[in-house]
This record gives structure tokens, sequence and C-alpha cells, in this order.
């Protein structure tokens, strides 16, 4: 029987160049997200083996407009998911962590584009802005967000993916719920602050 650790560190697949040419800038990892605080510890990019495989075609329809993915977030800790919660229990933008986050199951990615100078395209709001100018479909931001989440919109969903309809970044797989929780614990290398005897043992 296959360990469980095991199981879950197999299914998780580490997104970094050269693998994936995507930038990455994994905010709850700096104190340059709405908690104003760092969440991890470390900055790490995880989604799960199906995630993966659709980030891979993404990546591949990205690149044949000329652009490349920058990336938010991707596979969130479930003591991560709390944190935040604890912060901004607000079910608009944030997934119960009673009932799990896509994030948490390793099947969601936060991210916007980046055109070929490597500038974000205009999205119309910061990433986790919670407002209704966020939303998808929102035509108060200017034509120009608009079409470049449509575009966003377009390259994610003919590589796989579900959408959220108040998060213009946030894309998931289909059928979340059959993909199991994790914690911080089923990573590699932890990605949560840690106390020191616990900073410890990964060091030995």
């Amino acid at each position: 029987m296959v360990d469980l650790f095991l199981k879950n560190h197999m299914a998780l697949t580490e997104i970094s160049p050269p693998d994936f040419d995507v930038e990455l800038q994994i905010v709850y990892s700096t104190s340059d997200n709405f908690t104003e605080e760092p969440i991890y510890a470390r900055s790490g990019c995880y989604l799960h083996q199906d995630a993966a495989e659709r980030l891979s075609k993404s990546v591949r329809l990205a690149a044949s407009l000329g652009l490349r993915f920058k990336i938010f977030d991707a596979f969130r800790p479930s003591e991560a998911q709390w944190a935040l919660w604890r912060h901004t229990p607000d079910s608009d933008f944030l997934a119960d962590p009673r009932h799990g986050s896509p994030h948490s199951r390793g099947v969601a990615v936060d991210l916007t584009l980046l055109d070929s100078s490597g500038t974000a395209l205009e999205m119309g709001t910061a990433f986790d802005a919670f407002t209704p100018l966020s939303h998808h479909g929102s035509m108060e931001v200017s034509a120009k967000a608009q079409h470049n989440r449509h575009l966003l919109l377009g390259i994610m969903t003919t590589a796989g993916w579900d959408f959220y309809q108040n998060e213009w970044w946030h894309y998931q797989l289909f059928e979340t719920q059959k993909y199991e929780l994790l914690s911080d614990s089923d990573l590699p290398v932890p990605m949560m602050h840690l106390h020191e005897h616990e900073r410890q043992k990964i060091q030995k």
C-alpha cells in the first residue's frame, strides 16, 4: 500500500521554470497581500498533476499569442486557507475552509497575463481586490481591461479550466470535490511558518 504522504507528495507537481515558462510572484510569501503579513514562510508553487497538465496547455496557448503567465498563488495548504479566513471571512472571495478550497486541493491557480516585454496586461483591478470590479463581466472597468480579461478567460477555458465568477484571476479544475484536501505536511518542504524544532528537522 502506498504511504499517504508519498501518495500526496507524488500528486503535487512543482511549477517553476524551465519546466513551466511562467513568472512566479507568490504574494502570500510576502506582506504584499490583503492581510499585510506573510502567510507562507517560503515561496512555493505547486499543483496537482492534473492541474499541472492543464497549465502546460495554457502556457502553450498563451505563447502562441506572444504572452506568458504570472502566477500569484496555486496550491494553498489548508492551514493557509484558515489563516486567510480568520483575517477576512468573506465567502464571496474566499472559500470557507470548513468546506475546503480548490486551492487546498491543488487544483486552482491565480494568475494574470504578461506581454512580450514582461509587463502585466491591464485587468482593471489588482489581484485579490475584493470588490465587484473584480467580477467577470464587470463593465465598470475599462474596455481594454475587459478585453484582456476575456483573453485570459479564453485561453484558460480552452485549456480545460473552469472559472470563478467573482475573481478574474482565479481558475480551477472542474469537479474539484473529487480531489482530497492537502495540508502543509503534504509538501516535500513545508511552506507555512514553522516552530524552531520543526525547522531543525527540515535542515537535518
